[in-house]
């Protein structure tokens, strides 16, 4: 009996598809990842071969792809059950059931049967089976289990593990599970169980382990594992009576073994630690991981030998069976165990070996009780609880899984282990399941947690970009692969087999890098040698080389072992030196083809240029610098080489060596000044300089002269060379008086000396004199004394005082005494009555030191204490005041001795500061509150400080006389603090009022997360305590250029007045580094909700971060708003209403407004558009359109400026102006005057008369004609207001259609092909998808056949030879009996053989296209690629199928797809003629329906689910409702309600249309079935119309149900669509004729039956007339139709079209390689045509790929594609082609309609193609190292491409017809002879021959 389960919803499967797998959006870093909402995972298992995994979660079986795609699921609970009672039909045998969720226990594959195991928790364990294809199908489930059926454990915490083992005949199911409930009291921890025959899952007959009390025991069992020959069951336990703790096992049986006589287990360590909880079986070891021991790590890993556990379970078994368990030493060392009779026996010594299995008389279970240790290889931190290994070339790795859902992948080397790279994998806290599966290939890893299913590489060697990186990663299983450049696995490395051409990290390889080179720089005048040491460099083939690489020079490198030996570029072939640089460097690589193997940098260097740097000391420099260059001192020339011109001295280098001229010192030079240092103004001074090596002009005569730079002159001085001792000397400047045009105290003047005609002597260091001014900066007498002393100053009286130089001051006039002190200001002007102030007086001859004024100042007759430290001589006095009483007021007084004092004309007062109260009383404790603090008299002093508590709070503002405003600093927590402020040492505190600090406000949604750039979106902000926030902002930070800057950047604030108002903050600000900042004041509405507008960000600047400012506190957007960031889009482009005038507008019609990125940042709600003063009410926001509805009535201008009103669209800050509108008038009543009426209506009675006189005659003839050319008038202008209308309308509900479809794709995701299936659609189109059948079917034949596959892989080996494989292409084109279609097919062939190496087959394609090119270059270029007859024409088509298959599922796919579905819905509205395929609604001229056929829509309740085919009451079925014509046929009926019910499932999973019927039902017992005809259908003049709902009178609302199809009185199957379909199908319906009958639906055609002529022949021949110009005239208005369906699809095309031709996310690597071939073919045959070229590209990509994409969806899609959709992509499609086209796009009013529909568009596209392909050529270059990456990790994704075997079959096929020419070929060719390929070919041959041969 099925169990009882929740009553669940009827849809099926594929339903659960649409609502349960609803999985959240993964980001770009994860590939691949599967989770399903609300549904916990258990189990994990892989078929092998096929790749398809198995998920075990609770209440639901999932199948999966490889690539984690739901492929299919099952439902497996909740179920009605109790752990307490065996499984039950009624559920009154168990009154304690409840609803019980199902987790899965066991996961298991059974391959040879292939069935899924699956085994629940529910109805006591019992187990079931399920198609290993489709996990939906139930293959097996017990209807009424017994006892031995209960399989599993019954408790989701008690383990279960089992193997499914291959027994003779049958496979077998070993279980072994814990202790759960009390039913499973009598199940044995371990049994065997058949999987097959009458009582699957039965243990009955087979072996179970007998256990005495099995809670003694209580195993736990961790894990199952099998190789060849056994079964290991890994688990612990403790022993009923000797052992109270628990240990860990290991368990061993025989595979043959069913009766579990073998049973052998023994206890494991790991030293130091505790027990297992996690193992593994690799190969020759077992691995396992133990928790926490007595040290403090928190798991460990141990391996186990499998020998030595082997041995110790075979010395267990040996001392039981023959000497009664005893060791030698008398200990036991084995025993049975479980508590049974049975006892250690003492057989003959061979009993181990003649019974390996045991047997019956054999004593089992036996328990080894020495245990097998291992020390711990690795210790980790956290517990581990999943184990899987690898091993590769030898090599262990280890991959462990942790509690925290952390996967560690761990090197096992030796006796140790290394944790090499970690990675969270699963939700942090989420324990990683023991199910870690390792895929067949041994490149993918499952990983499995209870929320989600992962992917993850084994190794990511790709993702190291260089050695350095490559080798630090440290993975065991990558290394550098040298000569390709990239980071590999060792089987990726072609020559890895050759030395020091694959490093490896653990061998202590490190990269390759140049040791040494010689010369290590040149000079760039010369041309040489360089010689470089690479050690390790790889040995390279004798005809391959390496090659020198400097910066974009190459030339050819000489190789001897580790030394490269190159020729350096010539000096044309380098850059110039940069200015300001002595030297350029250069990268120097030495390469293999265009793989930098060792790199280092190379520098050349330029002599002169080092003199240039240096002016001051041209030869220091030049001899000093790192390069070797020379100085010539008569010259003065810096230059390279040996020596300077003969008769010159040399100053060497400091490089050089064993020379004693060398080296700076050896410079001539000018050491320094010898006097005098200081120079006064305008006194004649005379200066002496030193001078050294002047030897080297060897006496020559040359003149001296001083140079003094002064600020705007550069004095020259004669001077004079005297001679002293050796090379030393002294030259004397000319004395000179100095005058400066600005007084200055001080000025230090560069000096230097030349020699002869400018030649500049070296400073050995900065040379400088010092010119100083006693008048300059000694305003006073006090000043003028205080002065240096070795200045010699004075204050002179003569004339106008003034400080002078002494000796130009008249003795007389020599000042000693100072005027009496001058006091100017003071501030502050008030102070505390406390004294303490710090009061500054500024003025005068305030004396010539501090001792002067030390005691000598009072402010209001008080002393005060001067500060030394803040005194300024004779300017600034700076005194602390003391205390007087309150009010006392007086001037400053300074009294220096020997002077008269100095008063102050300002007063100073003491007053006392009173504090009143504060504004606002509370804030958040993270600070940042404005606190204003009311007073008197506070403007006391100037050094006043303010506090909150002990915290400072800073003051912002200008302190006024009656308050003090202060920003108060973060607090620790919450409370209250006292506000006190400090005047200089007074100090005044507010007991009354304290500061109230509340919690910091928090935020928690912040919606929405997107603007445009021009800002003004309301953002709502929802959290707690906003109210406590003084000033909440938004703001944004911005990296912006220095115009925005300029033009953002408001200048600073200036210090308001304390009477000036608050002024507003800046909208932005410069920050420092660089930055702007750019906020709005957000406006609290309550304590949870802040309402803000997003800041308008210029253009040209770029966001760096969005942020709210809550007073001291700065939330990010991202923080608030649950991780999402803010995003700034362009802003909208809305084109004008109308480009001529003012827009005309009529009542009640809706208004479209075109534009871009319209909705990109706002929502329809948000926008406001106003037509004056009224208000158009948005209806619909798009991309790209506005619809609006206008008032009815026309609104006054918003301004009186303009007369008519504005259009007017505000989105946020951004208001943007459309233009006028005019309203157009209702017709009115005349307003004319009665009189003037009459008087019109006479004369117009008057004048129709004599035109009606005039227009008699004719009258008659035109009457008919006028009416109905009148009539045609009508509706063709009715038609042309309502068109626009129309499109609107249809464009609005098409939108909301769509957005339903996008949320059901959300769920079931769209439904593309497999890349097998796609692969095949593509190489073998017309073939169904089945282009090769298997070759070996039949029942044994692969035995016989295996000398041909060994001929098939010889030949695959001889398609891997270039010169073979293009030999045999050549000489297969040109046989003439070799045709169009068999090239084509030949090439598809090659592209399967060749899959698994698309970089060669890429190469084959290169080479072809390059030959194909020079054949068209010799005839037109312009023809090349135009169509597909050659092979390499198919080949590119392939090659571009295959690199694009993942850009067409990840971009282009999704806007196709909706592109697909617009057009199905569109034509679904419409009446579609079942018989013409003729529809109302298409893009297709010659597929539309002129007659007007009326139709109405109707809406059907469908039932489905389990009473869909029953009774029509029954309470399971469901209704889905359908939308239907009561004009369509049954069929068309069936087909949408097929598409509505399995709206999630692909087309070929879904019933076929022919193998249901429809049936309607109505009350409880009627039922009718429905069909296309029927003994009830109109037949009239050999003409039956075919049955519709309005033929059944099928009202709206009804109910029907589709029941499987009666045929002969038996139901016909509802399987799937299969693979491969016979040829026999259902035919269509046509126009034919049925013994005479012809069938008809909405109109008949063209040809009538006889009858029909008849009476056709029969009718007047005026009515035939009439009839004729209605033909002729009326059915052009239909054509109005093509207009409203292209206008309603123009935004998909407009999204598939910008997909396909988008450079705004990167460019396929394959188009820009491609695209970069074609340029490098034309460049190298001289095609300079730009057209030529466009051609080329459109050809290749747009026409071959695109166009076919678009015309065939059904290769990427499992879709329905029916005629009517294929017609309208074909327009679509045609309309690509001519906008791929150089040609102008010409038409006229002779051109087709279809052409005509998208006349306006084509220039917009062409201008897209154009632009498209100049973004590609502007792109960076794809490398052929990147590309050959690429299109590796392409063959790697794709494994799975299909049939290679029998393409290989199918290759040799034709081989085999043009046997004779292909071996003359390749006989001929001298190549061919070297390489053996013609005999090679011939042994294939005898290998492939020997299948045909027997067949």
């Amino acid at each position: 009996m099925a169990p009882v389960m929740a009553p669940w919803s009827p849809f099926g499967p594929h339903l659960l598809l649409v609502l349960l797998l609803l999985c959240p959006p993964l980001p770009l870093a994860q590939a691949h990842r599967f989770s399903a909402l609300n549904t916990t995972f258990n189990h994990l298992a892989l078929a092998p071969g096929r790749g398809t995994l198995y998920v075990g979660a609770v209440n639901r079986l999932f199948q999966l792809s490889p690539e984690l795609k739901l492929e299919a699921v099952a439902v497996t609970g909740p179920v009605f059950d109790s752990p307490d009672c065996v499984p039950f039909r009624d559920p009154a045998e168990c009154p304690q059931a409840q609803l019980t969720d199902n987790a899965n226990q066991l996961l298991l594959v059974s391959s040879r049967a292939q069935e899924l195991v699956a085994c629940g928790q529910v109805r006591q364990g019992v187990c079931e089976k399920r198609h290993l294809e489709d996990v939906a199908k139930l293959l097996y489930q017990a209807e009424d289990p017994s006892d031995g059926q209960f399989v599993a454990a019954n408790a989701p915490g008690v383990a279960t593990v089992g193997l499914v083992v291959t027994a003779p005949g049958q496979d077998l199911l070993l279980v072994a599970r814990g202790l759960a409930g009390k039913l499973s009291v009598g199940v044995p921890p371990l049994t065997v169980r058949q999987l097959a025959g009458p009582q699957p899952f039965s243990s009955e007959g087979l072996g179970r382990l007998v256990v005495g009390d099995f809670s003694d025991y209580n195993n736990s069992y961790v894990a199952a594992f099998a190789n060849a020959h056994s079964a290991y069951f890994i688990f612990r336990r403790r022993g009923a009576r000797v052992q109270a703790e628990y240990r860990s096992y290991v368990a061993r049986v025989c595979l043959e073994d069913t009766n579990l006589y073998s049973y052998v287990e023994v206890p494991l360590s790991c030293q130091g630690q505790g027990l297992i909880q996690a193992a593994f079986l690799a190969p020759g070891t077992l691995l396992g991981a133990f928790d926490m021991g007595p040290r403090r790590a928190q798991a460990a890993l141990c391996a186990f030998p499998l020998a030595e556990l082997d041995r110790s379970m075979e010395q267990a078994r040996r001392l039981c069976y023959t000497a009664g368990g005893r060791g030698p030493s008398g200990m036991e060392e084995a025993t049975v165990e479980y508590g049974i009779t049975s006892r250690c026996v003492t057989l003959p010594p061979d009993s181990p070996e003649s019974y390996p299995c045991g047997d019956e008389h054999t004593p089992s279970p036996i328990a080894g009780r020495q245990a097998l240790e291992a020390r711990p290889l690795l210790q980790l931190e956290q517990p581990i609880s999943a184990v899987a290994a690898v091993q590769v070339d030898g090599h262990m790795v280890a991959f462990l899984g942790d509690t925290q859902g952390q996967l560690h992948k761990v090197f096992l080397n030796d006796s140790q282990g290394r944790v090499y790279h970690s990675q969270q994998v699963g939700p942090p806290g989420s324990a990683i399941s023991p199910d870690l599966l390792v895929d067949s290939s041994g490149s993918y890893l499952y990983v499995l947690t209870a929320q989600q299913v992962d992917r993850v590489p084994v190794a990511a060697c790709p993702q190291f970009s260089d050695c350095t990186s490559c080798l630090q990663a440290q993975d065991p299983l990558c290394g550098w692969c040298i000569l390709q450049g990239r980071c590999t696995r060792k089987s990726q490395c072609r020559r890895a087999a050759q030395p020091n051409q694959w490093l490896w990290s653990y061998d202590d390889s490190h990269c390759l890098h140049v040791q040494s080179l010689l010369p290590a720089h040149q000079p760039h005048q010369e041309q040489g040698q360089v010689t470089l040491s690479v050690p390790r460099l790889p040995t390279l083939a004798l005809d391959e080389y390496f090659h020198c690489a400097f910066g974009d020079y190459d030339s050819l490198a000489h190789a001897e072992g580790p030394t490269v030996a190159c020729v350096t570029p010539p000096q044309d072939q380098l850059p110039l030196t940069p200015p300001g640089t002595d030297h350029v460097t250069l990268s120097l690589a030495v390469m293999f083809e265009d793989v930098a193997v060792a790199v280092t940098n190379f520098s050349f260097y330029n002599c002169s240029a080092v003199q240039a740097l240096e002016v001051a000391a041209p030869c220091r420099a030049c001899v000093g610098s790192l390069w070797r260059c020379h100085w010539c001192p008569q010259s003065s020339r810096c230059v390279y080489g040996e020596q300077c011109p003969e008769g010159e001295r040399t100053i060497y280098s400091t490089q050089e060596v064993d020379i004693q001229i060398r080296g700076p010192g050896a410079c001539p030079q000018v050491e320094g000044l010898v006097g005098p240092l200081l120079v006064p103004m305008d006194w004649e001074s005379r200066l002496a300089l030193r001078v050294r090596n002047l030897q080297h002009f060897r006496g020559l005569p040359a003149s001296y002269h001083c140079w003094l730079e002064l600020p705007g002159e550069l004095r020259k001085l004669p001077a004079s060379l005297e001679t002293m001792n050796g090379d030393e000397g002294l030259i004397y400047c000319q004395a000179q008086q100095f005058h400066l045009s600005m007084a200055q105290r001080e000025l230090l003047v560069p000096i230097y000396v030349t020699r002869g005609k400018g030649q500049r002597l070296d400073n050995a260091g900065t040379l400088h004199v010092t010119l100083y001014d006693c008048s300059a900066g000694h305003p006073d007498c006090s000043y003028c004394q205080a002065a240096t002393g070795r200045l010699g100053c004075l204050w002179c009286s003569h004339g106008q005082p003034a400080c002078r130089y002494g000796p130009l001051c008249p003795p007389r006039a020599v000042e000693l005494l100072c005027p009496m002190p001058s006091i100017d200001t003071i501030e502050p002007q008030t102070g505390p009555p406390e004294g303490g102030l710090a009061l500054t007086i500024l003025g005068s001859n305030l004396g010539r030191d501090f001792a002067d004024v030390q005691n000598a100042v009072s402010v209001a007759g008080q002393p005060c204490s001067p500060n030394p430290s803040l005194y300024r001589t004779s300017a600034r006095i700076v005194c602390v005041t003391s205390p007087a009483p309150n009010g006392t007021t007086g001037p400053i007084q300074v009294a220096i001795k020997s002077r008269p004092p100095g008063i102050s004309t300002q007063h100073f007062t003491y007053q006392d500061p009173v504090l009143l109260s504060l504004s606002p009383q509370w804030g958040p404790q993270a600070g940042g509150t404005q606190l204003t603090i009311h007073g008197q008299h506070l403007q006391t002093g100037s050094n006043i400080s303010a506090f909150v508590g002990s915290q400072s709070c800073p003051i912002k503002e200008p302190v006024c006389p009656e308050t003090i405003v202060c920003h108060t600093m973060p607090q620790a927590g919450p409370g209250e603090a006292v506000v006190r402020v400090v005047f200089g040492h007074a100090q005044r505190t507010l007991l009354a009022i304290p500061f109230r600090y509340t919690a910091n406000p928090q935020l928690m949604m912040a919606e929405p997360s997107v603007s445009f750039r021009g800002g003004g979106r309301l953002i709502r902000v929802r959290g707690k305590d906003l109210d406590v926030v003084q000033q909440p902002l938004l703001s944004v930070w911005l990296e912006a250029t220095a115009k925005v800057q300029a033009a953002g950047a408001e200048p600073q604030e200036l210090r308001r007045s304390c009477r000036a108002p608050a002024s507003a903050p800046q909208a932005c600000v410069q920050l420092e580094g660089g930055l702007l900042q750019c906020s709005t004041v957000c406006t609290i509405n309550s304590s949870s909700l802040l309402l803000c507008r997003s800041p308008a960000v210029p253009d040209e600047a770029h966001p760096q971060r969005v942020f709210f400012t809550l007073d001291n506190m700065h939330v990010d957007f991202a923080s608030a708003s649950g991780g999402q960031d803010f995003l700034y889009q362009p802003n909208p482009r809305l084109a004008p209403l109308s480009r001529e005038g003012p827009a005309r507008v009529k009542a009640g019609n809706i208004l479209d407004v075109e534009g871009e990125g319209l909705n990109l940042g706002i929502s329809k709600e948000e926008v406001r558009v106003h037509i004056g003063d009224g208000e158009c009410l948005v209806k619909t926001l798009t991309l790209t359109h506005l619809y609006c509805e206008p008032p009815p009535q026309a609104p006054q201008p918003a301004n009186g400026s303009s007369t008519l009103p504005q259009f007017v669209v505000q989105m946020g800050n951004l208001r943007l102006a459309l233009g006028p509108v005019q309203y157009e008038a209702e017709p009115t009543e005349s307003a004319f005057p009665v009189e003037a009426q009459v008087g019109l209506g006479m004369g117009a009675a008057v004048l129709t008369a004599a035109v009606l006189l005039l227009t008699l005659r004719y009258r008659h003839k035109s009457k008919q004609a006028l009416r109905e050319y009148q009539k045609v008038l009508v509706q063709l202008e009715n038609l042309e207001i309502g068109v626009g209308d129309q499109c609107r309308k249809e464009f609005t509900d098409l939108m909301t259609e769509m957005t339903d479809l996008s949320s059901d794709l959300e769920g079931s995701g769209i439904p593309f092909v497999d890349y097998r299936t796609y692969a095949e659609r593509v190489f073998f189109p017309g073939h169904n998808g089945c282009p090769m059948q298997p070759m070996f079917q039949g029942p044994g034949e692969e035995g016989h056949h295996s000398p041909v596959r060994q001929g098939l892989t010889q030949l695959s080996n001889l398609l891997n030879s270039k010169h073979f494989l293009l030999t045999l292409i050549h000489t297969l084109e040109k046989q003439p009996t070799f045709s169009q279609r068999d090239r084509c097919h030949l090439a598809s062939l090659l592209s399967l053989a060749l899959h698994n190496k698309l970089e060669y087959l890429t190469d084959i394609m290169r080479t072809l296209l390059g030959d194909l090119t020079a054949h068209y270059v010799r005839k037109n270029p312009k023809l090349m690629l135009r169509r597909t007859e050659t092979m390499v024409e198919k080949l590119l088509t392939n090659w571009l199928s295959i690199c694009l298959y993942t850009f067409l599922r990840e971009v282009a796919g999704e806007p196709l797809y909706m592109l697909l579905r617009a057009i199905q819905y569109q034509v679904d509205k419409g009446p579609v003629d079942a018989v013409t395929g003729k529809a109302k609604r298409t893009l297709n001229n010659s597929r539309l329906l002129r007659e007007d056929v009326e139709f109405q829509p109707l809406t059907l309740r469908v039932l489905v689910g389990p009473g869909a085919g029953g009774a029509a009451g029954s309470s399971e079925a469901q209704h889905v409702l359908v939308r239907v014509l009561d004009t369509d046929t049954i069929t068309q009926v069936k087909e949408k309600v097929l598409d509505q019910v399995y709206k999630g499932t692909p087309f070929s999973q879904r019933p076929a249309v022919h193998t249901l019927d429809l049936e309607w039902r109505s009350g409880l017992a009627g039922h009718l079935t429905l069909s296309d005809e029927d003994l009830t259908s109109v037949t009239q003049d050999h003409w039956k119309k075919l049955n519709t709902l309005q033929h059944y009178k099928v009202p709206d609302g009804a109910t029907v149900g589709l029941i499987p199809h009666l045929h002969n009185g038996a139901a016909v199957s509802l399987s799937l669509a299969q693979c491969c379909p016979s040829k026999e199908n259902i035919p269509m319906l046509e126009d034919g004729e049925e013994g005479g009958v012809r069938l008809w639906h909405l109109v008949k055609g063209t040809e009538e039956p006889e009858g029909a002529k008849a009476r056709r022949r029969r009718s007047s021949l005026r009515e035939r007339e009439r009839e004729r110009a209605r033909a002729k005239a009326i059915p052009e208005i239909y054509l109005t139709r093509l207009l409203s369906m292209k206008g309603t699809l123009q935004k998909f095309v407009d999204d598939t079209l910008q997909a396909i031709l988008s450079v705004n996310r990167p460019v396929p690597i394959a188009v820009k390689y491609l695209f970069d071939f074609l340029d490098e073919l034309a460049e190298k045959h001289g095609i300079e045509d730009p057209e030529t070229l466009h051609i080329w590209k459109t050809n290749s990509l747009l026409l071959r790929f695109w166009v076919n994409t678009l015309k065939n969806p059904q290769l990427i899609f499992d879709v329905r594609v029916s005629d009517n959709v294929d017609a309208i992509l074909a327009v679509i499609a045609q309309t690509f082609i001519d906008s791929s086209t150089v040609s102008e796009h010409k038409v006229g009013r002779d051109s087709p309609v279809n052409k005509l529909l998208y006349a306006r568009e084509i220039p917009r596209y062409k201008q897209m193609v154009e632009r498209y392909y100049s973004d590609v050529r502007q792109s960076s270059p794809a490398s052929y190292q990147e590309m050959n990456s690429a299109l590796a990790e392409l063959s790697g994704n794709y494994t799975s491409a299909p049939h290679c075997l029998e393409a290989l079959q199918e290759l040799y096929n034709y081989i085999h017809m043009y046997y004779d020419q292909i071996i003359s070929a390749l006989e001929e060719d001298p190549v061919g002879q070297k390489m053996q390929l013609a005999c090679r070919l011939q042994q294939t041959a005898a290998l492939v021959e020997n299948k045909v041969t027997d067949l």
